[in-house]
């Protein structure tokens, strides 16, 4: 029997039917947290099986509450940072980034008054992207974002722009390249 291709994972169309209006923050992570327990327990059903279709349909019609919800939730923050830079390089797009040369610092602030980060850098050059916890390279520029907003902007859900010029985004270092970043990339958009 042949596997299916990701989009077609049954959990992509389970996830695309949820009414996401209709959970309160709380129920919306015991959602995923079941989702991420099926995962971990070998289920087959798991928030990783989701195609970047449907993240992208998932972040696009949660609320912000529900957004902040998961950055305020360790172990879901975790699986939502890691995937959205797992997928960063089948995202990118190399004709966009010719003769680009550029490592980029990511800082998320964990929770209330909390000094610590979580932290990833992406690297472009020579036509590749690659995207880790820690690549242990000098940055250009460092960016830092809230988790929640980041999953917005890395999933198209809100103008990067819009993100930068509200202050929502702290830059470190160059300046041009951190705004031109999501250009080098092809996110998919939210179903209407």
């Amino acid at each position: 029997m042949r596997q299916p291709v990701p989009d077609e994972h049954p959990i992509n169309g389970f996830a695309r039917q949820i009414d996401l209006r209709k959970l309160s923050p709380e129920q919306f992570i015991q959602l995923l947290e079941t989702l991420h327990m099926l995962g971990v327990a070998g289920a087959g059903v798991e928030l990783t099986s989701l195609s970047t279709e449907t993240l992208v349909d998932v972040v696009a019609r949660a609320g912000k509450e529900q957004l902040r919800a998961i950055a305020e939730h360790a172990e879901l923050r975790s699986v939502f940072l890691d995937e959205i830079f797992r997928r960063m390089s089948d995202h990118f797009v190399e004709d966009k980034a010719r003769n680009v040369s550029l490592v980029v610092a990511w800082r998320f602030p964990e929770g209330d008054g909390d000094d610590g980060f979580d932290r990833f850098q992406t690297v472009i050059e020579d036509g590749v992207c690659v995207s880790s916890a820690d690549l242990g390279r000098d940055p250009d520029t460092t960016i830092t974002v809230a988790a929640d907003d980041f999953f917005r902007m890395a999933t198209g859900a809100v103008a990067v722009a819009t993100m930068f010029m509200t202050g929502r985004v702290r830059v470190k270092g160059e300046y041009a390249p951190a705004v031109r970043f999501s250009s080098y990339f092809d996110i998919p958009r939210p179903a209407a």
